[in-house]
């Protein structure tokens, strides 16, 4: 379409492209369909981007026809310049075929079918989305859920339709996760009379790992709406399954999200704990040897660094052979947040668990080196006062020790 003038009134206010499919707000501003949806459900945003009036919670979008006859008359007079027409759009999802699918999602012999094409309906569009999310299908879909893992609770000894349930489970959960649930929904679902994040937990250890991927993905947008006190009443089994998640890396996007969701709730109460015995420290060291990632680096150290918190963590990470080492590793070159969170977490260590063997490993991983070196350099303040009282409290230790490096024994301070 190069050197091909486009008439102004054709580009979306928005995206400033083309408008394959004009639609008109109640403002009287048209948009394309697809930019303005976006906007609105996606950015979540309660106001027409030109006008700034408020819109309403029942957003009333008309079709501007004769705009679009415009649109494609143009495209085809300027065929020969590579102008390409578009196709008629397709009519919005209406209510009515929501309800129809949903309705078929209930009985089993329909069910898995009309999951499929809700799940393909939902994927158009963010309208659609919210179309969906407003027909009741939480609720529907929540149900199904339970009745599939309560099934295969009580017939996981007898030959039944176990790989069917299983796929309505993966189903179900596949939409709830694509559906970017509002925060009314997300606080409906744990308001359930079963308890949902106990079925949620029961997906991750007896499911497929798509379907572990899903109820790890759902259970982190449900961490939006959590009361502290439910925070504080998940259950060991909980935790030992995200770390499972965790160490067995299903997928780049379900280690991810573990990691989030072990970011939020281990801090809360005896959650350090529940992590701790979770095995969660043996296996992040062992997965931050090897991660070069600044995002994933950076949550690793920051559970690491929550766990330390505690004594339970402190002996698992000094016990663990490369515990000190991969910490001390990742001292410099990853991130400001890395540097800070390792020497919190070694901080704890050398304050509250200052055993010979983990002072020398210390010595011997090049923490200390690593330490007198931060003292050289711009360094965030309660991250340098850690840095100072460590080498002032172990400076009989290692100031003089042959393991530390010549260069920088000059910068360990002379006055301590």
């Amino acid at each position: 379409m190069e050197g091909v003038e486009v008439p102004p009134y054709f580009l979306c206010p928005i995206s400033l492209e083309i408008m394959r499919d004009p639609v008109t707000l109640p403002t009287g501003i048209t948009y394309d369909r697809e930019s303005i949806e976006r906007w609105i459900f996606s950015g979540k945003h309660k106001t027409c981007p030109v006008t700034k009036q408020p819109l309403t919670e029942d957003l009333d979008i008309t079709p501007n026809h004769t705009l679009r006859r415009l649109v494609q008359a143009w495209c085809a007079a300027n065929a020969s310049n590579g102008v390409e027409r578009f196709p008629t759009p397709r009519p919005p999802v209406d209510t009515a075929q929501i309800t129809a699918l949903l309705e078929e999602a209930k009985r089993p012999p329909t069910q898995l079918a009309a999951l499929r094409k809700l799940k393909a309906i939902a994927s158009e569009s963010d309208r659609n989305k919210r179309c969906v999310e407003a027909s009741g299908a939480v609720n529907v879909l929540a149900s199904i859920i339970e009745r599939s893992m309560c099934n295969s609770l009580n017939l996981e000894d007898e030959i039944c339709d176990g790989m069917e349930s299983t796929s309505a489970t993966e189903e179900a959960l596949a939409i709830l996760c694509s559906l970017q649930l509002s925060d009314k929904s997300l606080a409906g679902l744990i308001q359930r009379d079963v308890n949902f994040v106990e079925l949620l937990t029961k997906v991750l250890g007896r499911s497929s790992n798509r379907s572990r991927s899903y109820s790890l993905l759902l259970f982190k947008s449900l961490l939006s709406v959590f009361a502290p006190a439910r925070l504080l009443s998940l259950k060991q089994e909980f935790f030992e399954e995200i770390t499972k998640v965790v160490q067995d890396q299903i997928s780049h996007q379900a280690t991810k999200a573990a990691l989030q969701v072990l970011c939020v709730v281990s801090p809360w109460g005896g959650n350090r704990l529940k992590t701790v015995q979770a095995g969660a420290v043996r296996v992040l060291v062992e997965l931050l040897m090897d991660e070069q990632e600044k995002r994933m680096c950076e949550m690793m150290l920051v559970i690491l660094e929550q766990l330390c918190a505690c004594a339970e963590g402190r002996a698992e990470l000094v016990e663990h052979a490369a515990g000190i080492a991969v910490v001390s590793k990742k001292i410099h070159r990853v991130s400001r947040l890395a540097t800070k969170t390792a020497v919190k977490a070694l901080y704890l260590v050398a304050k509250s668990s200052p055993s010979p063997a983990a002072l020398q490993e210390m010595l011997q991983y090049g923490a200390v080196s690593k330490l007198c070196l931060l003292l050289q350099m711009e360094c965030e303040g309660t991250t340098m006062g850690r840095i100072r009282e460590m080498l002032k409290l172990h400076a009989k230790v290692w100031r003089n020790s042959p393991c530390l490096a010549p260069r920088m024994k000059t910068s360990y301070p002379l006055n301590w």
